[in-house]
């Protein structure tokens, strides 16, 4: 079966933002680097793709100019065991320039969004008590990153364990 490979097109920053990515993200590489050859639209030898891999999954960054900037439509989602881990991964994400944003969200200095959400967020809002999902769906419309964590901590009980 065919993988599916999330290529990411950056103006000049892949290198950079690849070795980022793999110092925030636990179990991640960079695998191997292509450079632009003479007669390309960059500068001979400066970097063309980054082919690298965060905690299992592959991804490639491509240098090509300024033509297309990311947007909020594409996000990536780390699913954290605890509220350690959640401040930890928000906290490096948003890093050098990263911008918060409502419900779990945030912007990289890249501008790359990523959602930063505890496991246990997934669970609730699926949970067949209503209750439940609603309490977790207004503490989100209140942007309220706080409330939504302390929302998992309450419900926590009802959490299957993995």
């Amino acid at each position: 079966m065919p993988k599916i490979t999330p290529f990411l097109w950056y103006d000049t920053q892949a290198e950079e933002a690849a070795k980022f990515y793999c110092s925030v993200i636990k179990n991640s590489k960079i695998h191997k680097t292509a450079r632009y050859p003479e007669g390309s639209p960059a500068p001979t030898g400066s970097v063309m793709t980054v082919e690298f891999e965060l905690d299992g999954q592959k991804f490639i960054a491509l240098n090509a100019g300024p033509h297309f900037k990311f947007n909020e439509a594409v996000s990536f989602v780390i699913e954290c065991e605890n509220q350690a881990e959640v401040d930890e991964y928000w906290a490096k994400l948003t890093s050098g320039g990263g911008q918060e944003s409502m419900c779990g969200w945030l912007k990289d200095k890249y501008g790359l969004s990523w959602q930063v959400t505890p496991k246990a967020l997934c669970y609730l809002m699926t949970d067949p008590a209503p209750e439940k999902a609603k309490h977790v769906i207004q503490q989100e419309d209140e942007s309220n990153a706080k409330n939504v964590r302390a929302c998992c901590s309450m419900w926590r009980c009802s959490v299957p364990v993995s």
